[in-house]
């Protein structure tokens, strides 16, 4: 959410950047609102100078013993007025926190402008490959351990059974995934899998990207796209201790995507699913501090990489590739050997103060004065399942065994035959 002075004092800098994001403004509708809310304000506070200027009167003639009747009857005529104008002040402003829900955050100033993620500015890329022998792609590699037919049959089209060795990497995985964050120092969040409607418009993903949503009917719920969603909200409405900044979460948990905008993009075998793992890092910071903690976050995800000897690349999102809420976004890919493309695996995110104004979440400056808003960032450490798709086809070899990186093998106790 933006804040009002923005909207109302620098509107044409809102349309730019929704135009540069692709996204509707609705900022000349909230023009209007906003113009016909401060008329109203300054109707009622005048009827309700007049009441006050009634009210002396009557009392004031009441004790010289004076008939105050006119006086009440135009007092009470005056509180009727007041009422009516209140209603639909209230509208006003229901109508006016609805339209400002769809307006998108702010690119920073460093962000590229473009339609498209060909714009993006590729940063870095580290690692190396293998061009010695042909890997095959992974589904072929897994074979039937990838059983998309048991998953279509159980629930539908995309979504991922994994058996033997192939479901043991994904648990190997998540529990050296979970342990690597937990010894940088965050806090292990176990959290629930299903959020309400406004800890979802709390993150962003509501209203604008509903219809991606798996919604629970009935109990108005939603299973979680993302552990985003739990993790920030855990501080929703709440003002947090300047001392206690700043917080660093992550947790695990499956997420939930209808992915109703990729028809038409690659959905073979792992790389687009409906329902994925991953290990979600949230950071809750003073303004000031958000831009070096982004690049911390960017730090912390490229050295997972590194260890899992992975060749990967970091991007910084174009315009028009940035999501709805983020200010700024770094994407990082793994490079798949047996498909010759690059899977994305992590995208870390500052949103400035925008999820914060969507959830009050606030901090209390030490020194006193008024509570602030927090800046909020978050990014994938890691999401699966494309991070199985790399490794197989990075450690396949042509005798049909799968080798581990050494990080790994503690958890694997050697490395996977591809039987």
């Amino acid at each position: 959410m933006l804040d009002r002075n923005l909207l109302r004092n620098n509107p044409q800098a809102v349309r730019t950047a929704a135009g540069n994001k692709g996204e509707p403004c609705p900022i000349d509708r909230w023009t209007e609102l906003d113009a016909r809310r401060r008329s109203l304000l300054e109707q009622v506070e005048s009827l309700r100078r007049k009441r006050n200027e009634l009210s002396s009167m009557v009392s004031a003639m009441k004790k010289k013993g004076q008939d105050a009747g006119e006086l009440i009857r135009e007092s009470r005529k005056t509180g009727e007025a007041i009422g009516v104008l209140e209603k639909e002040l209230a509208g006003v402003d229901a109508e006016m926190r609805e339209v400002e829900l769809w307006f998108p955050n702010l690119p920073d100033p460093d962000v590229p402008v473009g339609v498209d993620d060909s714009h993006n500015k590729i940063l870095r890329i580290r690692g190396n490959v293998r061009t010695d022998i042909r890997v095959p792609p992974h589904w072929e590699i897994l074979g039937g351990l990838l059983d998309t037919d048991a998953a279509g049959t159980i629930t539908g089209a995309n979504f991922v059974l994994l058996r033997g060795w192939a479901a043991r990497l994904q648990r190997i995985l998540i529990d050296w995934m979970m342990d690597f964050n937990s010894a940088a120092g965050m806090e292990e969040i176990w959290m629930p899998f299903l959020a309400c409607r406004q800890s979802m418009i709390t993150t962003g993903q509501i209203p604008k990207l509903e219809e991606d949503m798996y919604h629970v009917d009935g109990n108005d719920l939603f299973l979680v796209p993302t552990g985003e969603v739990p993790l920030t909200n855990l501080y929703r409405n709440t003002i947090i201790p300047e001392k206690n900044l700043p917080i660093s979460l992550f947790g695990y948990s499956p997420c939930f995507r209808k992915e109703a905008g990729s028809y038409g993009k690659e959905t073979r075998g792992l790389n687009r699913v409906h329902q994925f793992e991953k290990v979600e890092m949230v950071r809750i910071v003073k303004p000031e501090e958000s831009g070096e903690a982004h690049e911390k976050m960017v730090a912390h995800v490229e050295k997972m990489l590194e260890l899992l000897e992975l060749r990967w690349r970091v991007s910084l999102l174009s315009t028009g590739d940035l999501s709805f809420a983020a200010a700024k976004c770094y994407d990082l890919e793994v490079w798949s050997e047996g498909q010759e493309r690059w899977l994305e695996v992590s995208s870390v995110s500052n949103f400035h103060d925008f999820q914060a104004r969507r959830g009050m979440i606030r901090y209390r400056p030490a020194g006193g004065g008024k509570p602030r808003f927090v800046h909020t960032l978050n990014g994938s450490a890691l999401a699966l399942p494309r991070i199985i798709a790399a490794l197989v086809e990075r450690g396949w070899t042509p005798e049909g065994e799968i080798k581990l990186p050494p990080v790994l093998l503690n958890y694997a106790k050697g490395n996977l035959a591809a039987d």
